[in-house]
Formats: structure tokens, sequence, C-alpha cells
């Protein structure tokens, strides 16, 4: 089964999504299971893992709403408040429903470097543990030394890179990043996604070759039972269609053996999210 892990909704209002900023108009509308459900028939993508695009618990509840109302979308990588006193209960608002499968705090969006070693963000990130679900992260690549700190403290907690911390593809540059995700790969408990790339190289002008040093960096440090696809929708469109994101993965795993691509498509995402048919 191909699943995309990584894929978004929402209903636009600049008040409610102030990060679609200028030269982002492309995604100023709505963006609804009915318009990404013809584009997964097309490619062949069986399921979706849906993800917090804003920080609000009523934007939990409302993509687990059209998880209820959806059967590809087979599991959702909320938001809550992980550095409230009241992170347990608004956890507890979400943990009976079937199709909740994560927490993901917008860290790339902290001033401070360290934001993912404070104490109350680890108390929260406790809770997420103890609730038997995965943490997403989503950082910069100046914050990866962090990240793998944070990481070291949490051994039993599973974590999923986002967007492999956004490497700087437009400038072709492999290092410091390059050292920094394989550090964090030696810790077993993180699994990483192939996307995000796009919109982190030159927009609507990049080669697929581009992505290229980055994905190798990526299946040498994780492995394939370590890696999965997502395609970044609606986010990609910024600078790339649906298909031509889709087939930058596909092409580079033709030379992987079925297996290994079979993990990369969906068996690594299914496993470590426990996604429900």
């Amino acid at each position: 089964m191909r699943i995309d892990a990584h894929q978004h909704f929402w209903r636009y209002s600049a008040a409610e999504y102030p990060w679609i900023g200028p030269g982002m108009e492309r995604l100023a509308r709505d963006f609804l299971p009915a318009d990404l459900a013809p584009l997964l028939e097309a490619g062949g993508i069986a399921g979706t893992v849906a993800v917090q695009a804003r920080q609000s618990l009523e934007e939990t509840r409302w993509l687990l709403e059209l998880a209820d109302g959806h059967g590809f979308i087979r599991g959702v990588v909320g938001w809550v408040d992980l550095r409230s006193t009241h992170v347990a209960d608004q956890l507890a608002r979400f943990a009976g429903h079937p199709r909740f499968v994560g927490v993901r705090h917008v860290v790339q969006d902290e001033a401070d470097p360290r934001f993912l070693l404070g104490e109350a963000f680890l108390h929260g990130l406790a809770r997420v543990a103890e609730a038997g679900l995965v943490y997403d992260l989503l950082v910069l690549a100046p914050q990866l030394p962090a990240a793998a700190e944070m990481v070291a403290l949490r051994p039993g907690q599973p974590f999923v890179l986002d967007h492999l911390a956004k490497p700087p593809i437009a400038a072709a540059r492999l290092d410091p990043w390059r050292d920094d995700i394989r550090a964090l790969a030696r810790h077993p408990h993180v699994s990483c996604k192939l996307s995000g790339m796009v919109t982190e190289a030159r927009l609507r002008q990049w080669r697929r070759e581009d992505f290229l040093p980055y994905m190798e960096t990526a299946l040498e440090a994780f492995s394939p039972e370590r890696l999965m696809f997502g395609s970044d929708w609606p986010v990609c469109t910024l600078s790339g269609e649906y298909a031509e994101v889709a087939g930058i993965v596909v092409d580079f795993l033709a030379g992987l053996a079925p297996a290994e691509r079979a993990a990369i498509e969906g068996g690594t995402a299914a496993r470590v999210y426990g996604l429900s048919d």
C-alpha cells in the first residue's frame, strides 16, 4: 500500500494562516480532501497522513473530522500545546480517535535554537510518549544538533523528521547539514520523510538531479526501514505539481530492491504511525 506520509488541508483565512505571505498567493485558498483525492488516485496512492498547518486545538479536531469522512486519511498528526500545564488533558481530548497518530509543533519558527530542550517542552513530550503517539520534528537544518540532543533524552519515543530538516538545496550545499542529519539518524527511534524538497530548491527551476545528494544522504543514514515518502501537498505546489513531486522519489527508488521501495513508499509510514485501513 502506497502512503503519502505528509500532506495538509485548510480552509483559508489570512488571519489563521499568516505564514502564507507574499509570493505564496497560490496557497491562499481552501485545500480540502476533494482536491487531493483525484491526485492520489492518479498516482496510485491509497492513503495519507494529514499534518497540522496551524497551531490550534480546533484544527486538530477538524482534521480528525475529515479523517472520519474520508477513508484515505489514514492518520492525523495534530497539535497540542506541549508547554501547557494542561497538555495531558488536551491529548486526552483526541487520544480515543483511532486516526490520531502524532503531534507536531512548528519548531522551525521558534527563535530559541534550543527550544526542543526546554523543560516545559520536554515535559509535554513525555505526555506524548505516554499516549503512544509519534512526535514529528519540524526543524531547520541549524536546529538539527539540538534535535539530536533532545531525541537522545527520549529513547523510547518514536520521532519522524519532516522535510529532511530543510537542507540548502537551492544553494547546492551539503555541509554541515549532512553531518548533522547523520548524527540524528544514529538514534534508531528516529525516522525521516523524503518530503518538502522542492520548496527548498529553486522554485519551479529545479532539476531532479538537484535532490540526489540529499536523498542519497538520507538513504545511507536512515536506511529504507526508516524512510517514508511525503508530498507536502499543497505547499509543494509553490514549486511543483503533485505528480512531479512524487516522481522525484519514485525515480530515486527505481534502483532499490522491491522490499526497500515498498518500505519507503508506504511500509515505514504504516509501521511507525500504526496506520489503520
